[in-house]
């Protein structure tokens, strides 16, 4: 005689805690924004945008370079080494092991990275920030790759195009991170002074040292839709000024009405809208 329980229920009951537990715990990611469980596969088909709500998650450096550049085809860079921790610098962990353990996660020798390539035939260089990387914290090493991305883009004679996502300067820096500002600026005058164009595009966030310095000063602005864009945070401001700012205060769409972003764009549609700029600017290149 069958014994129902032992023989087939419990059976089954242990097959489907087995294929539960046989699922990968990072399959499904929820969206910051309206918590939707997405299908991690499928969010990288859509470039990491949520499709209820349209936010825009990170979308790591490699993946960005392939969803720009035609045919994602492209030449990395190198980027000059700089001295590590130049000011022997420690709070809970030394500066050091802090860059250690990045590099380990992202596979990045810091917080950008620039590639070489075409996009829509016309030739550019590409610097993207990795927000993964403390923050896309803003030190001596990004200053550096910026300046070197500005001057191989002026030997291409190709269009200079920044992705940015940053919190700011690097604290672990010091003054150091905070020159980074003048170098940076340098760089891009470098751009100007060749007649090639320089675009920024703002992704989320962009905020302290990087927007006060290169982040603001390109010949087009470009945000992806609902980037966060400021100098310092809505709270801070709020407690300064004793008044209570919009919602959408330092979104990129509020920065458009006030005139500080000429595009907000979808990210599926970045590329072609970049393609479209280069064809205009560099119709004589």
């Amino acid at each position: 005689m069958v014994n129902w329980i032992k023989d087939i229920i419990r059976p089954k009951i242990k097959t489907i805690f087995t294929k539960i537990k046989d699922v990968p715990e990072n399959m499904w990611v929820p969206c910051p924004k309206c918590s939707t469980l997405m299908y991690r596969k499928d969010m990288h088909n859509h470039l990491n945008v949520c499709p209820k709500c349209d936010f825009h998650l990170f979308l790591q450096t490699g993946d960005r370079f392939d969803s720009l550049f035609d045919d994602a085809k492209y030449q990395l860079i190198d980027l000059p080494k700089v001295k590590e921790d130049p000011i022997n610098f420690k709070d809970l962990k030394k500066y050091k092991d802090r860059l250690d353990e990045y590099r380990n996660k992202t596979k990045q020798q810091d917080a950008i990275a620039v590639a070489y390539g075409k996009i829509g035939t016309k030739d550019a260089v590409v610097c993207v920030m990795n927000f993964e990387f403390m923050g896309g914290s803003m030190g001596t090493f990004v200053g550096e790759a910026i300046l070197k991305g500005a001057e191989y883009a002026v030997k291409k004679n190709a269009a200079f195009i920044i992705v940015s996502a940053s919190g700011g300067a690097r604290m672990q820096e010091s003054m150091l991170s905070l020159m980074q500002m003048a170098r940076t600026t340098i760089a891009i005058n470098k751009v100007r002074d060749a007649s090639l164009p320089y675009i920024v595009v703002f992704a989320n966030p962009t905020m302290g040292g990087v927007s006060a310095s290169f982040a603001m000063l390109g010949d087009i602005h470009i945000a992806e839709k609902g980037a966060l864009i400021g100098f310092a945070g809505k709270r801070v401001i709020e407690q300064t000024i004793k008044e209570k700012l919009p919602p959408e205060f330092q979104t990129a769409e509020y920065l458009k009405d006030q005139g500080m972003v000429d595009i907000v764009v979808h990210r599926k549609d970045l590329k072609q809208t970049l393609s479209n700029l280069l064809k205009m600017l560099m119709h004589n290149k």
